[in-house]
């Protein structure tokens, strides 16, 4: 592939028409930005094969009955929705009866829906459904034919839009972009910004160009506005926009050499004249003024320039996000005037995965605080920066650092945060202070960007995603279907062995009386849990050489992959039935097999190696280079001299079922004196233990492909899936999966941060309105871009008054609670309960609550709630729920007291 960022029409054309001919063809990409306009053409050849068009793993679907017919209705268990769609094809696999089905040929689907849809095939001669089988999307493959730029630029067919409230705007823009290289060809160089005569000379190209159209190519009006702006900022080559269509640039190239998602077919072209400042702009204002940032001036004016200059930022985060913001506001000028400063914190320290994509940090930063090395490196980009980097987390328990002060400091917020936590913090936060946040995240390929302005917009908080479901626990630890449940249970189970265990026993053998009085005090089964697995990893399960890990790694293989499995089956039969006679092992439950170890099977060596070499390593055994050769002669002696005993099911055990259930293990009316037996073994084996003996706790690390976590949790979740006839899971999917790593690519994050930035103009310019602002939904895989103007907030409304969520109600006077009461009865509303903190003030339906009615409310907070106002606030917070004058209850905003 190649790109071309500065280049004419004409020689545009003559590379074009090569790369477009050349056998095998080369994707030819042409990208320009022009102020707040942008452009993109792909020509990926004659004929191009998108192998996958789309970011998504391929559906499946568990399936529970296929009739005998013609066409066939398959439907599914109500596990999940399913996302097939009419003219899918699928394959079946594991289908017991009607066999015919597993032939791995690729089937049509129509009248998909939640839970079924219909084959087109006939069954009517096939074997009966018995029962299983999954139902699995093939992905075809699409052949996409392109026109060479010079077809293209006459007849340009669909163009891809982002906005649709500028759905006009793509065919102006294309005949802009050509009359721009008309007027550099004819005068040798680029329109002036603010020259009138430039900008009427450009319009004047356009509409002759328009006029030579002929059908629904030419436009029926000419936007002369528009076109000035395009002729104004010509010059200049913003950051937020290089952002962008850098991003996207470098996407084009990834599909372009992969044939991995669908590529822009043809042109794309955007805008943001919105980020203009809402006055009109001045001619002199946008003159050089002999500064790096004169073409940015050449389109906003010096006046939002020095407020760029003189902003007072706070970015949370210094990853991958922030360090893409780093970069994009230190080229802006943001925050790089005395009176500025630009604030970034992040607790985190740079990991080697980091690289990819947190461009700011190198291979020797490895270690160090992610948030200085970042400013260090945005410094560099511009010395002019004004930038303090702290390594604390924005949180309730840091507000001694970000107090009262820095907040009522602070123009504008910008988020980098990964998680949803974080974010409801810091939008609570900006609500509370009235402060913009600038709000965006990335997926993969896909992003997003929400605007939060105080008064404007609703907030972050105001609307959310619903929660990911999550596997019941009974399905993770004993009737697992997928990959992703035997995942899940290694990575539990990694945890207690190496981590949560070796912590437990060195508590205990720190604090001993401290340890055995919390465990008695909680005296529940979780607590007898806890404790069996200390004294099991310090008896039985004591490891003194590297001989006693590798027993220890072949009898938990033996213990998790047979004994489990053969307790499974012993206690519900492949025949078992449920209480009211269905068969138990329905779907989506998978009948488990116990695994035969086998020293010459490979897997299984490996799961041993890598167990052992963790548990020496948490018993600070050391481990013999003969242990890292799975097919050394020594390591497999070693696993033969193991001793493994004869496994009988018992009767009576109980497993739990119930898909609602919390626990594994049933409470007993006797666990306190169960845990006082305990103890006793407990103390008897610690008197037995070397003198100062204390365990190394593993913590789960998924950077480090030499530690054998990732080898141990695959070991884990492969032999698992055998168990139940899963397919197994690659190391490197293991890691994606059980890391929990989200799918983060430099391309996405540049976008997102182009689109967040051209935001931030409008911030700090002032004086736009809500239909000015823009939330982003980007998803460069398909590609699409959604642009639309934030949501509004709630509007609550009570006789006159009326407030939103941003509205906090004021009160500049020291209150008795009586006061306080009678203050919001003259507002035609009874509060009835009102709160501090965690702690209720006073409650209506207390009668001894009225004897609190002549106490200053700050003096209630102070004694009930335990309120600690710092000398910096002169107000504490109070919440107050109400009612009106009919008994409605009212939505009332939080009030601040201000009693000092």
């Amino acid at each position: 592939a190649v790109v071309f960022t500065n280049i004419n029409l004409e020689k545009a054309i003559e590379f074009d028409e090569y790369c477009h001919n050349h056998q095998p063809p080369i994707a030819f990409i042409k990208s320009e930005v022009r102020g707040l306009f942008g452009s993109i053409f792909c020509d990926f050849g004659p004929e191009f094969t998108v192998l996958d068009v789309d970011d998504k793993e391929p559906h499946t679907g568990i399936i529970a009955s296929i009739s005998n017919d013609n066409p066939a209705l398959v439907s599914f268990v109500d596990d999940e929705r399913l996302e097939f769609q009419d003219g899918d094809l699928v394959v079946f696999s594991e289908i017991k009866g009607m066999t015919e089905l597993n032939d791995g040929k690729p089937r049509r689907i129509k009248n998909a829906r939640p839970f079924s849809f219909v084959l087109e095939e006939d069954t009517t001669k096939f074997g009966e459904y018995d029962k299983g089988g999954i139902a699995t999307q093939v992905k075809q493959p699409k052949n996409l034919n392109f026109k060479p730029l010079k077809v293209a630029l006459r007849d340009p067919g669909y163009f891809l839009l982002s906005d649709f409230a500028k759905s006009f705007r793509p065919p102006l823009l294309h005949l802009a972009f050509q009359a721009l290289d008309k007027f550099i060809s004819k005068t040798g160089r680029l329109p002036t910004a603010g020259s009138d005569e430039d900008s009427r000379r450009l319009v004047d190209m356009v509409t002759a160009m328009n006029e030579e159209l002929s059908g629904d190519a030419k436009l029926g009006e000419i936007d002369a506005n528009v076109l000035q702006h395009f002729a104004c900022g010509a010059r200049a080559v913003l950051n937020p926009m290089a952002a962008i269509f850098g991003g996207i640039a470098g996407q084009e190239v990834v599909k372009a050499c992969s044939g991995k998602f669908h590529p822009i077919y043809q042109f794309f072209y955007f805008d943001s004249l919105e980020s203009l400042p809402a006055e009109p702009l001045d001619s002199g204002d946008l003159m050089p003024i002999n500064s790096r940032y004169d073409p940015q001036i050449s389109v906003f004016g010096s006046k939002l320039q020095k407020k760029l200059e003189e902003a007072k930022v706070f970015v949370v985060g210094a990853g991958a996000l922030g360090c893409e913001f780093l970069k994009n506001l230190s080229l802006m000028g943001v925050s790089c005037d005395s009176q500025g400063k630009l604030v970034i914190t992040d607790d985190d320290v740079i990991e080697k995965s980091n690289l990819s994509r947190q461009f700011l940090f190198r291979d020797w930063n490895i270690g160090q605080a992610k948030s200085t090395v970042a400013a260090a490196a945005a410094v560099l980009i511009n010395p002019s920066l004004s930038i303090e980097a702290l390594q604390n987390r924005a949180s309730p328990d840091t507000e001694n650092v970000f107090d009262d002060p820095f907040w009522e400091g602070l123009d504008v917020v910008i988020n980098a945060l990964d998680n949803v936590t974080a974010r409801l913090y810091i939008d609570s936060r900006c609500l509370y202070f009235q402060k913009p946040l600038l709000e965006s995240g990335t997926l993969g390929t896909k992003c997003n960007t929400q605007m939060v302005i105080p008064h404007l917009t609703e907030n972050y908080g105001a609307s959310r995603d619903p929660p990911e479901k999550q596997a019941p626990m009974c399905t993770v630890h004993s009737f697992p279907h997928n990959i992703d449940h035997c995942l899940t249970w290694a990575r539990s189970e990694f945890e207690g062995l190496l981590e949560k265990t070796p912590t437990e026993v060195n508590s205990f053998l720190s604090k001993p009386n401290e340890y055995k009085a919390a465990i008695r005090s909680a005296g529940d089964v979780q607590a007898r849990e806890t404790l069996e697995r200390v004294i099991e990893c310090l008896g039985t399960e004591y490891c003194e050489t590297f001989q006693d890990c590798v027993a220890w790694a072949r009898l938990k293989f033996e213990d998790y992959f047979s004994n489990r499995v053969k307790q499974l089956t012993f206690t519900f039969p492949e025949d078992a039935a449920t209480s009211t006679g269905f068969p138990f092992w329905s779907a989506p439950k998978r009948f488990p097999r116990p695994l035969v170890f086998s020293v010459e099977d490979v897997a299984h060596r490996h799961f041993i190696m890598a167990a052992s070499i963790l548990r020496a390593e948490a018993f600070g055994i050391n481990v013999p280079d003969w242990a890292k050769r799975p097919d050394s002669n020594e390591f497999v002696a070693s696993i033969k001299r193991v001793t493994v005993s004869e496994f009988h099911p018992k009767r009576d055990v109980k497993i739990v079922t119930d898909e609602k259930a919390t626990t594994l293990t049933t409470a007993s009316t006797d666990d306190a004196a169960v845990i006082d037996g305990l103890i006793l073994k407990l103390d008897e084996r610690a008197t037995e233990l070397p003198s100062g003996f204390r365990m190394n706790p593993i913590q789960f690390e998924k950077d480090d492909d030499t530690n054998y976590h990732i080898d141990l949790i695959s070991g884990l979740a492969n032999m698992r899936a055998r168990n139940y006839g899963i397919p197994e899971v690659e190391k490197l999917k293991a890691k994606f999966i059980a890391g929990r790593i989200i799918p983060a690519i430099a391309t996405t994050t540049a976008m997102a941060t182009g689109f967040v930035c051209l935001e931030l103009y409008k911030v700090l310019a002032g004086g736009h309105k809500l239909d000015d602002y823009r939330n982003t939904f980007a998803n460069l895989a398909l590609p699409l871009f959604v642009m639309a103007e934030p949501v509004g907030p709630k509007v609550i409304k009570h006789r006159d008054l009326s407030w939103t969520v941003w509205d906090r109600w004021i009160i500049r006077e020291n209150l008795t609670l009586k006061e306080l009461l009678q203050w919001f009865q003259a507002r035609g509303l009874t509060a009835y309960s009102i709160s501090c903190g965690q702690s209720l003030l006073y409650n209506s339906i207390f009668p001894r609550h009225r004897e609190r009615m002549d106490r200053k409310v700050v003096d209630l907070a102070m004694e009930i709630s335990k309120l600690e106002v710092p000398p910096s606030r002169r107000h504490f917070d109070i919440v107050v729920a109400c009612e009106d004058e009919e008994e409605n209850d009212i939505d009332v905003p939080l009030v601040s007291i201000y009693f000092r």
